[in-house]
């Protein structure tokens, strides 16, 4: 019998999406479903698995026999919130997708952008005022990853061959040639203190919301600099602006917000010390991501087991 595969997208991807799993799948069936819709058809025809991005509670009193279901993102965090959200069946995560390499390369700007201080000088240019300032040798920054998984390995591996002195952090003891590895609760104090950057590649999980707060952030460095590429409930606003309004942080690149899209008035897009792009860090890539889903269907259709399971007991 012939897989079925459901796609639950926004309206404006579902087309492409389909297109690219049947030509990578010919022998399923595929079929679709707006994602935004808000209530359940009960005409649905249950299917083995499932392809979804942030979709309405609704879709899964649709399906009742999936085998399992995969998020077409790095985050889970809105399936993980979700009480309908069958915990039974498997949720496999995207590894990667080709998004590592451009958010490693959207850090390694921030981090070039502090060194050579042209936030300061487009300050200077602002003013007319010719102010030269030598840029910071690599070797003389510290440089952390806050979160050392699959994409925060690239971003620190493609930093650290820069000449940049960098640590990782991950919830685990991550051992990578070049990085300074620290692990746990205990060693988070120990790894952000006299930090020049800290950037942030962490999952969202009950434990990591909140995590970029005053009490951390103001163990960087005089002058530190903070890149947000994870998530925006990672982030205390409010900490964050008082540290930059007192000169402890010199400032911020920001790409996720609590609230997308960023609201017009919000004081992020006006103040002089933050950076903000419109959560273009890391793009989800079609042509990978349904290559590594194929793959996975195929081998579980055969009972063979797949990477990028997420452990519900280890806080995801």
């Amino acid at each position: 019998m012939k897989p079925r595969i459901v796609i639950a997208v926004g309206a404006n991807a579902l087309v492409k999406w389909a297109e690219r799993v049947q030509a990578a799948l010919p022998e399923a069936d595929v079929v679709t479903r707006d994602s935004e819709r808000t209530t359940a058809d009960p005409h649905a025809t249950p299917a083995d698995y499932a392809l979804v991005w942030r979709p309405h509670p609704s879709f899964f009193a649709e399906q009742p026999r999936l085998k399992a279901v995969f998020n077409l993102g790095a985050g889970i965090d809105a399936l993980a919130a979700m009480a309908e959200f069958p915990r039974s069946v498997p949720l496999i995560r995207l590894e990667d997708a080709g998004m590592a390499g451009p958010m490693a390369q959207y850090a390694l700007a921030a981090v070039l952008r502090y060194a050579y201080r042209f936030d300061e000088h487009a300050r200077r240019q602002a003013e007319r005022r010719w102010a030269p300032r030598r840029p910071h040798a690599p070797n003389q920054l510290e440089v952390g990853v806050l979160g050392t998984g699959a994409i925060g390995n690239v971003i620190a591996t493609t930093i650290v061959d820069q000449g940049f002195r960098v640590r990782g952090y991950a919830r685990t003891r991550r051992d990578v040639p070049g990085i300074r590895s620290y692990a746990g609760a205990a060693e988070l104090p120990a790894f952000l203190t006299g930090l020049h950057v800290l950037i942030n590649a962490l999952p969202l999980t009950a434990d990591t919301v909140g995590i970029l707060r005053r009490e951390h952030l103001e163990r960087l460095a005089d002058g530190g600099h903070l890149v947000n590429l994870a998530r925006g409930a990672h982030l205390v606003e409010d900490d964050l602006l008082a540290l930059l309004d007192a000169g402890k942080l010199a400032g911020a690149t920001l790409d996720v917000f609590a609230q997308e899209p960023l609201p017009p008035e919000h004081r992020f897009w006006t103040h002089p010390g933050i950076t903000v792009t419109p959560h273009v860090s890391g793009v989800t890539l079609l042509d990978e991501s349904v290559r590594q889903v194929a793959h996975k269907i195929r081998s579980l259709e055969r009972d063979e087991p797949v990477s990028g399971v997420v452990d519900w007991t280890r806080g995801y």
